[in-house]
């Protein structure tokens, strides 16, 4: 059987969850990194130019497709309903962050890698914050993106964000484009602007990855995951792993009170505010992100071997 070619689509059937999708950049023999995406976004939203600069800096860099996004698996139960949504109640077989954090665990037991630089923007922040905390013998460094403690009052969304994420789902692939282009133009940045073209043609490879209206139901039941997993303050104390807090001073769908919070709940944690950075990996701001990730990485200690492992 041929060996999958870099950056190409792999799967795993986890053993006590659903199959993940994931993809593996750079040098085999390098400090593996894993990057966990936000809320009902896939492995393709980390820009191209960050996953290189990561490769170029000697890491292993592994980034995979959430449940309920990309080409991961669709979770069979239904989605919560509006109400619901809007009153932050879950249903009852709701999965939760600690399950997504499961999920993470199992791809890096089937990847053997037994300690990783973790890297998580948004929800991703919080499921990268969950097994920093749960296992922290996994996790060499933890770098967590414009994401925030759970606590309701710190890191909610503007009111303006809401309103535009409460409408109904895109039912064709041009109406997802333009919906999402209108709320990166929101909650994105005037300082560091997106790239249109790269963005359309991500939103495009979005729709195309994740089954176009199939995957409708997925943001909900993620969304409902956050509301199940409630304040996660007192967890997030047990983190021991080098921690970096990054977030943007204009941030309209996680305030930046949700990083100020978080840096607070982490011992030791290192908090970096960039003024005027939304909620966006934009260009301008991805090469500063990749040489912060790194200089904490490099900060740690002891190189790793491909496995993770201490040399």
């Amino acid at each position: 059987m041929t060996a999958p070619a870099p950056d190409e689509d792999r799967f795993v059937d986890l053993p006590a969850g659903p199959r993940l999708c994931h993809r593996v950049s750079g040098p085999d023999d390098g400090v593996p990194l894993l990057l966990i995406a936000g809320l009902g976004i896939d492995l393709t939203s980390w820009p191209q130019r960050m996953v290189d600069g990561f490769a170029d800096r000697g890491f292993r860099v592994v980034r995979f497709d959430n449940r309920d996004v990309g080409r991961s698996s669709s979770i069979g139960t239904p989605p919560p309903g509006r109400l619901r949504q809007l009153l932050a109640r879950p249903r009852p077989d709701a999965y939760d962050l600690a399950d997504m954090a499961a999920d993470t665990h199992g791809l890096l037991e089937h990847l053997g890698i037994d300690r990783v630089h973790l890297v998580g923007m948004s929800m991703g922040g919080m499921i990268a914050q969950t097994l920093a905390a749960r296992h922290p013998d996994r996790v060499a460094s933890l770098t967590s993106i414009f994401s925030t403690t759970g606590h309701r009052r710190v890191g909610q969304p503007a009111r303006s964000t809401l309103v535009r994420m409460a409408k109904r789902p895109a039912r064709t692939v041009e109406e997802s484009v333009q919906r999402h282009l209108a709320l990166l133009g929101h909650i994105g940045s005037p300082t560091f602007l997106p790239d249109d073209d790269l963005e359309r043609a991500w939103a495009i490879g979005l729709w195309e990855r994740g089954g176009g209206l199939r995957s409708r139901a997925g943001v909900p039941r993620q969304i409902s995951a956050i509301h199940a997993s409630g304040d996660r303050t007192a967890e997030l104390r047990r983190i021991t792993a080098p921690t970096l807090v990054v977030h943007g001073s204009v941030d309209r769908m996680v305030h930046p009170t949700g990083g100020r919070a978080t840096v607070a709940a982490i011992p030791g944690s290192r908090h970096v505010e960039i003024t005027g950075m939304g909620h966006h990996l934009a260009p301008g701001v991805v090469d500063q992100l990749v040489d912060l990730t790194t200089d904490l990485a490099r900060s740690t200690g002891a190189p790793l071997d491909p496995a993770g492992a201490p040399r």
